[in-house]
């Protein structure tokens, strides 16, 4: 007989905390019936400077079944907060999931503009893709490197080798799921070998607080430029330097302003 639950939510406490936050978010969509499309990451709406959409792609599913695939995977990888010993744990996990979050969106984004540019494919110009499987292939990857004697289980009865998981997932998933996005796995896929082979490294708790802290100014100020939000408490005025936003915080009194220097971000897909 396996660990009783509430044990293994203690052992992976970032791994519970995510998958909770997925579920709200799909929860929400559900409720509020809000189109994927109103959430998802596009090369369009990128150009448009939507680049919140980064980050709120991430976490959000359109069905069940792709909420319950995402997030079965995601459990079995909570095993990396275990793994202190490899130089893995808690912290490593927190900080590179903030990681792949970032750069596999960047990536996607990458080469969609490749295909659009330089090949003319103009379908990847309003794929929208949506989903956590980019940081769920990312870990994958990263686990199949430092712990190759591991197993991916999926659904409680599946078991997967996690040397080979990565690629007979993305093969899987792409026979299974039509509307996979087969270059969001791969991204997930690439970011994590980057991460594993120590070609992205130096990743502290700093650096997670200032990258977060950066993630929150963009977030905001791209999202109350594209117009998506309207946010009442914030103004963004331009400057005779557009890349160096004026953020005001409106209150009954005098209003204060931050000035801060911008950090520029260079059909439906499930990722």
């Amino acid at each position: 007989m396996g660990k009783p639950l509430f044990l293994e939510i203690l052992e992976k406490p970032v791994t519970t905390c995510m998958i909770a936050i997925c579920s709200t978010i799909w929860f929400y969509i559900q409720k509020k019936n809000i189109d994927y499309s109103h959430v998802g990451l596009s090369y369009e709406a990128a150009v448009e400077g939507h680049h919140w959409r980064i980050i709120t792609s991430a976490f959000s599913h359109i069905s069940i079944l792709h909420l319950v695939f995402n997030m079965s995977a995601l459990w079995s990888l909570g095993a990396v907060e275990q793994l202190g010993h490899l130089g893995l744990g808690i912290e490593y996990y927190l900080q590179y999931t903030l990681v792949l979050v970032l750069l596999s969106g960047l990536l996607v984004l990458g080469i969609y503009h490749i295909l659009i540019q330089r090949f003319k494919i103009e379908y990847f110009r309003r794929v929208t893709a949506v989903g956590y499987s980019c940081v769920v292939f990312g870990w994958m990857t990263i686990l199949s490197v430092k712990q190759p004697s591991s197993k991916l289980d999926l659904f409680g009865f599946l078991s997967l080798p996690i040397s080979f998981a990565p690629f007979e997932s993305l093969i899987f998933t792409s026979i299974i799921v039509p509307q996979a996005s087969f270059l969001g796995h791969l991204s997930g896929i690439i970011v994590g070998y980057s991460i594993a082979w120590g070609l992205i490294q130096g990743m502290n708790n700093y650096w997670t607080i200032s990258l977060m802290g950066w993630i929150g100014v963009m977030f905001i100020s791209s999202l109350k430029r594209s117009g998506a939000c309207h946010l009442s408490f914030l103004e963004i005025e331009s400057l005779t330097d557009p890349s160096l936003p004026s953020v005001r915080f409106i209150g009954s009194g005098a209003a204060s302003t931050l000035h801060m220097g911008a950090i520029p971000l260079d059909a439906a897909e499930i990722v």
